[in-house]
């Protein structure tokens, strides 16, 4: 997800995106833990797309639950 993507995202759907990407991060750490993760690269992206959303939520002046 690039950064001109998320800026066009209103609010909501930014909070749905963030809870979304938040249980994906939960199952790739479970995938892990098991060794069943086939691309270990992806915990990177997901952490990397969830600090862009949280990124834009705080410029908008909006909250987000850590």
């Amino acid at each position: 997800m690039k950064p001109p993507e998320v800026r066009e995202m209103k609010s909501a759907e930014l909070h749905v995106e963030l809870d979304r990407l938040r249980r994906h991060l939960f199952d790739l750490r479970a995938q892990a833990v098991t060794e069943k993760l086939e691309n270990p690269h992806q915990l990177k992206d997901v952490r990397k797309d969830m600090a862009r959303i949280m990124t834009i939520l705080q410029e908008r002046g909006e909250k987000y639950v850590a």
